[in-house]
């Protein structure tokens, strides 16, 4: 029990001089990244730089004694980030007390509730997002994310909730381009994405070894940190126009409760529930890809619970909401993380930063940093998604492109709302109108396929019909409308057998449709039977009257009903020579 809800009593017992080496080489590479990234996601959720360093302190430790992967990042990440501004932005200015309040409660109640649904074991409530939803909702925002930091590029004043307010407020005030600024974000634009995919080959062609390259290759955000902020401070570009990121507090956050605001919790409830179940959907796939790479095992409950509590760390420490990151976490893992330790050693390295580094930050662009946002975000967009997802499912491709046009157009709350709405209508409407088929025997062998697809033999007093789904309240109509439209359209019919080999359970909404079915055969001189049902199926109908008014019977192969009802039959086609 202890184990199972602290992960940190199963890897400490193994902790060795080789994994706290692997791990602490780890978390000074992640650190350094973490540092640029840090500051930026909190001026992108509208909140001082600091707070991005204290959102990066407390959850990383909390989550190494509660979490299950060994490689898992948590921190500020773009879409979180982008999430919070949306919400707060609705109650209050940013700048002001009350919009930093309103971030950290947002933290403390989405934190309160995915552990309470971790302790609940409510993890399959993020089942309601489906991947194209997700990704397209990720899509967008990357898109609105982007978007929204050219005015940091640009060096003007512009701003909106959506991708038609950003655009024409960036139109409006493009004419006041600070063109220093516009160089100092462009500039650090092109050298971060040169960085991505060219400074590891160049090292190594210089004759670094991979390990080494790679650690250099990742500095490159805290390389275009250092040479800007040299240069604003050397050249004196703050006075000329360009916006720095001024005087950040040095110094640990003095941890306290948030305040208890009944009106303020309520108005962020929402929100705070969508941030919580998409941040749990991009932490537990992160940390699923990775654990599946090491064959190690993850917890989504626990996760729940880690996620949960290193967000209420956060909003102790005054910070905002976290989550799992993908590209942080995809570094941890490359850097040689083996245990989540590696994470807590990495909050020690930003908290030294915090407590001594931050006076040399005061002159730093907010250019470079919006600059580091971009080149994060567009590795998010995946645009090319659509067309894969219109190739093999119309209905995925109408809820991902749904979701895209209303996140950039109406903004991300409603995009991600209309995607949890979309994901459930589409089960709803698939599975009311399931998957069925009329099916005959194999010739030569006890298998029985859809006639459709297959040369069978069939018996023409007997209709079997399989159905391929669970039956519940959406579809129990549907079956009903099935069988009735198939008995009146053939006279001969004498037997009905329903074959349930994909039927998992059966709702009180279905029986009473099987009831209703058995006894619209009856006054028809039809029989009903069942075949190949499932055991907690079985188990179920024998707790109701079902069974006893059944005019049929069960059978336990589709075989052995056809056998029974007309031996001859049956006989005939297991003899008859299959056609391939």
């Amino acid at each position: 029990m202890l184990k199972r809800y602290f992960p940190i009593f199963e890897w400490a017992a193994t902790y060795d001089r080789d994994t706290l080496s692997s791990d602490m080489v780890a978390a000074v590479i992640v650190t350094i990244m973490l540092i640029p990234q840090s500051l930026a996601y909190a001026l992108l959720a509208g909140l001082p730089a600091e707070v991005g360093l204290y959102a990066s302190i407390a959850p990383l430790v909390i989550y190494a004694v509660f979490g299950t992967s060994r490689a898992l990042a948590v921190g500020p990440v773009a879409v979180a980030s982008l999430m919070t501004a949306a919400a707060v932005g609705n109650l209050a200015q940013q700048g002001t007390a009350e919009y930093y309040g309103a971030a950290i409660a947002l933290a403390l109640i989405s934190g309160l509730m995915l552990t309470v649904m971790g302790l609940l074991r409510l993890g399959f409530l993020a089942n309601f997002l489906s991947h194209p939803v997700i990704s397209g909702f990720i899509t967008a925002s990357g898109i609105i994310i982007a978007t929204a930091q050219l005015k940091h590029i640009l060096g003007i004043n512009a701003g909106g909730h959506n991708l038609y307010e950003l655009v024409i407020s960036i139109g409006e005030h493009i004419s006041e381009t600070n063109f220093i600024t516009l160089t100092i974000g462009v500039f650090a634009t092109a050298f971060l994405f040169w960085v991505r995919k060219n400074l590891k080959p160049l090292l190594r062609k210089w004759g670094l070894g991979p390990r080494m390259a790679d650690i250099l290759a990742k500095t490159g955000p805290v390389l275009a940190v250092a040479v800007t902020t040299l240069a604003t401070f050397g050249f004196g570009l703050a006075d000329k126009g360009v916006k720095i990121v001024g005087e950040i507090p040095q110094g640990l956050p003095t941890p306290r409760i948030p305040a208890f605001d009944l009106e303020l919790w309520s108005a962020i409830a929402v929100p705070a529930l969508l941030i919580a179940i998409v941040g749990y959907v991009e932490t537990i796939s992160v940390a699923q890809t990775l654990a599946a790479k090491r064959r190690q095992r993850i917890d989504p409950d626990q996760e729940l619970i880690a996620l949960g509590t290193a967000n209420i760390g956060s909003a102790v420490s005054g910070g905002f909401p976290v989550t799992g990151g993908f590209s942080r976490s995809v570094v941890n893992f490359d850097a040689g993380a083996q245990t989540p330790a590696a994470g807590a050693y990495t909050a020690v390295g930003i908290a030294l930063a915090t407590l001594f580094l931050t006076p040399l930050l005061e002159y730093l662009p907010k250019a470079t940093l919006a600059a580091t946002i971009i080149v994060a975000v567009l590795s998010l967009i995946d645009l090319g998604a659509l067309k894969r997802t219109w190739a093999y499912s119309k209905g995925d491709f109408a809820a991902m492109l749904a979701t895209i046009l209303i996140t950039l157009g109406f903004g991300v709350e409603l995009g991600i709302s209309a995607g949890v709405g979309l994901s459930i209508f589409l089960h709803l409407y698939r599975t009311s109108r399931p998957h069925s088929a009329i099916v005959g025997q194999v010739p030569g062998t006890e298998h029985f396929r859809n006639i459709k697809r297959h040369e069978v033999v069939v018996t023409p007093e007997i209709l079997s019909i399989r159905i391929d789904e669970s039956l519940y309240f959406a579809n129990a109509r549907f079956l009903e409308d099935l069988i009735n439209d198939a008995v009146a359209a053939d006279p001969a019919i004498e037997h009905v057998i329903l074959m349930c080999p994909a039927v998992n359970f059966i709702d009180a909404s279905a029986l009473e449709s099987l009831e209703a079915i058995n006894s619209r055969l009856h006054d028809a001189g039809i029989k009903l039977h069942l075949t190949e049902v499932k055991g907690p199926v079985m188990d179920r109908l024998k707790r109701s009257h079902f069974l006893d008014e059944l005019t049929g019977r069960v059978f336990l192969t589709q075989y052995d009903a056809i056998r029974a009802i007309n031996p001859h039959a049956a006989e005939r086609a297991l003899k008859a020579q299959r056609q391939v």
